[in-house]
Parts: C-alpha cells; sequence; structure tokens
C-alpha cells in the first residue's frame, strides 16, 4: 500500500500544482474522482491489465465509461498513466489530490463513528466544536457502531479523540488491572 501511495505521490502533486495554475480545483477534483472510481472497477481493472489490448483499446474503454466528463487535462493525465500501465494508481492520486485540496482550502476532514444516530443538532455541535479546537472548517462523515455502547469515536487524521462508553470501559478495566 505505501509503495502505490508513494507512486501516486507525484502525480497528485503535479495534478494540484496544474489545478491552481488553471484555478479549477473543482473541476480536477470531480474528474480524478471520476477516473478513480472508473480505474478501480474490477472489470476496468482487468481491462487495464490485460496485455493483449492495445493503448488505444484500453484508452478507448475508459473514456467510453468516463464520456465527457473527463476533462481535457484529466484525459491527458489518464493517457499517461495507460501508456505507463500505472492507471491501478488513479484512486490513490484522487485521494491524495483530494487531501491536497482540503489543505489548501483548510477543511479537515473528519469520521465520527457514533453509538447511535445523531440528530442534526448533535451533529452540527460537534462540527462547530471540532471546528473551533482546531481551528478549521470541518467536513464530516457519521457512521453508526452500536458497540460503542454509548457516545462516539472522533478520527481526525491518525487523531483519535475516545468518548465513547467502551473506551471507558476498557480504561477502567485496564487502570484495574495495574
Amino acid at each position: 500500500m505505501a509503495e502505490i501511495a508513494t507512486l501516486a505521490r507525484p502525480y497528485a502533486e503535479a495534478s494540484f500544482r496544474s489545478a491552481l495554475e488553471v484555478k479549477d480545483l473543482a473541476g480536477w477534483s470531480d474528474g480524478l474522482a471520476l477516473a478513480g472510481a472508473i480505474a478501480a472497477d474490477p472489470q476496468m481493472a482487468d481491462m487495464l491489465g490485460n496485455p493483449r489490448l492495445t493503448r488505444a483499446q484500453k484508452l478507448e474503454l475508459f473514456f467510453g465509461v468516463g464520456g465527457d466528463r473527463l476533462s481535457a487535462h484529466v484525459r491527458n493525465l489518464v493517457t499517461i498513466l495507460v501508456d505507463g500501465a500505472r492507471a491501478v494508481l488513479l484512486p490513490e492520486i484522487a485521494a491524495q489530490f483530494d487531501a491536497l485540496k482540503r489543505t489548501h482550502e483548510s477543511v479537515l476532514k473528519v469520521r465520527i463513528v457514533s453509538a447511535r444516530p445523531l440528530a442534526d443538532p448533535e451533529f452540527q455541535d460537534l462540527v462547530a466544536e471540532l471546528a473551533r479546537k482546531y481551528g478549521r472548517s470541518v467536513e464530516a462523515t457519521v457512521e453508526v457502531d452500536a458497540s460503542l455502547i454509548g457516545g462516539a469515536r472522533v478520527h481526525v487524521g491518525d487523531e483519535v479523540i475516545h468518548a465513547s462508553m467502551r473506551d471507558a470501559l476498557a480504561q477502567m478495566a485496564a487502570a484495574l488491572a495495574r
């Protein structure tokens, strides 16, 4: 996995610089997300890796799925990657580009895992508190995991804020075991 991330990084960074130059972060982001989704499809991945298909056939298949939704810039990137047998990098390039875009726009991606579905006011309060704590806009997704018993876990990058009953019970058990 680290190898794919390492190989994808220069492409993501170059794409990001190009998007900044043409002032089209959103367009690039959407195009790369679509290209990444197309390349991640198991059938497409098999076709892109098939040595019996020519470069032109692979591109025709790829662009047939993407259609006009892929900009000329993204098409050029896809062509370069297909030529170099690196189309498998597209999902990771899209993910890294999205991370660069969020950093540039001061947007923090957060994953909230809650013991129960959050009501909208609870969600808004939590997002506002996280935005205040980190000094950035917050883009949050919510997942429900009943095994937490109560409360939530908040994943901010590689940091995890433990605020669930399950985590509290585990901490108490560890303290009692000492």
